[in-house]
């Protein structure tokens, strides 16, 4: 499967968004569809631990049995309350990290995992970083304030686009409430991400609050076939970040559709010659417009609609996973324009990665 990543596209109506900092993408292809500040570095409070989440999931072991140290115990904000020489499966943790934000179970995945939250922020920062995140810098596993953590909108769209990828990271967000049998603390924990049960097709995923980063959310949500990640940063109350997030997944949803643009096996004519897609190819397109594909003069592959907007694709390839590109051409030509339709995917040196070459 590969996926199309152009920059922005735009449609005739923005949502309205009063946050410091905001990002819509969709999904599947990493398609910017709407950008505020989407590069202004500011602190993610507790959608940190979606990082810290999905390294557990991918890099650790679930069923590991974590002892929990007086360091984790002893971390402030919200916990689900474990205490010193407490032994806790991993899996159980990372229900408690990401459904009640717990920080001293972010603590001691981090010691478990890495010996000290130090040497886990150094794979936290390595891992983001092979994702396009450039703008991020991690000091904690869980987001409580310093001046040297923080990210961009448009960087944590990438994490969680990653993120999101992974089935047991999905299960696990999209989770409403989950028993916990904690020594100290026995309850059921709610997941504290209300749009889940409240707006239709809502999958997760994390929220986060300390004072110096104002309320921060990042949400999803999916219809029929069609996903959208949504980042909201310094939001100036929580009722705001709700608002302006359903604002995003509103427009997004009115106005675009995740499609398989080329599928495996399909055959592009080019100068008597013909490309065979080698596996699905994916795009994002207006809702109401048909399309064609067509490769031109430079070997790009061009997915076009009648309205005629273009938009220029740089592609990267990053641990064989695309990530967009912040290069735009022309931006000035399509800011008033009601709909993109035209969008060009660079293959270059990679061209090998979507086609395969057949003689005719």
């Amino acid at each position: 499967m590969q996926c199309i990543l152009p920059a922005t596209v735009f449609a005739e109506k923005n949502p309205v968004v009063n946050s410091e900092a905001a990002v819509l993408i969709d999904g599947k292809t990493g398609q910017v569809l709407y950008k505020k500040n989407e590069n202004e570095r500011l602190y993610p409070a507790s959608i940190t631990k979606i990082a810290t989440g999905i390294l557990a999931i991918e890099q650790g072991n679930l069923n590991d049995m974590v002892t929990v140290s007086k360091n984790a115990q002893d971390v402030e904000g919200t916990l689900v309350y474990l205490v010193k020489g407490e032994q806790v499966r991993m899996e159980d943790l990372v229900y408690g990290l990401l459904m009640n934000s717990g920080n001293d179970a972010a603590v001691a995945i981090a010691e478990h995992m890495d010996g000290s939250v130090e040497k886990f922020s150094e794979r936290m920062n390595k891992f983001v970083s092979s994702l396009g995140a450039t703008g991020t810098h991690f000091t904690n596993p869980h987001g409580l304030f310093d001046p040297n953590h923080y990210t961009t909108a448009s960087d944590m769209a990438k994490i969680a686009s990653y993120a999101m990828d992974n089935s047991k990271f999905r299960q696990v967000v999209g989770t409403k409430k989950r028993p916990w049998n904690g020594k100290e603390w026995k309850t059921t924990i709610i997941n504290h991400h209300k749009l889940l049960g409240n707006y239709p097709g809502a999958t997760g995923i994390k929220n986060g609050y300390v004072d110096e980063s104002r309320h921060t959310l990042v949400s999803s949500a999916e219809r029929d076939g069609t996903e959208f990640i949504t980042v909201v940063m310094k939001a100036q109350s929580g009722q705001g970040q709700y608002d302006d997030t359903i604002s995003l997944l509103d427009y997004g949803f009115e106005n675009f559709r995740t499609t398989t643009v080329l599928g495996s096996g399909q055959v592009i004519p080019y100068k008597g010659k013909q490309y065979t897609v080698g596996s699905d190819i994916y795009g994002t397109v207006p809702v109401d417009e048909t399309y064609d594909v067509s490769l031109n003069e430079q070997l790009q592959l061009v997915i076009s609609t009648p309205s005629g907007k273009v938009t220029q694709v740089d592609p990267q390839f990053v641990n064989e996973k695309s990530i967009v590109s912040t290069s735009e051409l022309n931006m000035d030509r399509f800011i008033s324009a009601s709909l993109w339709t035209m969008f060009a995917l660079a293959l270059g040196s990679f061209l090998f990665t979507f086609f395969r070459r057949v003689r005719v």
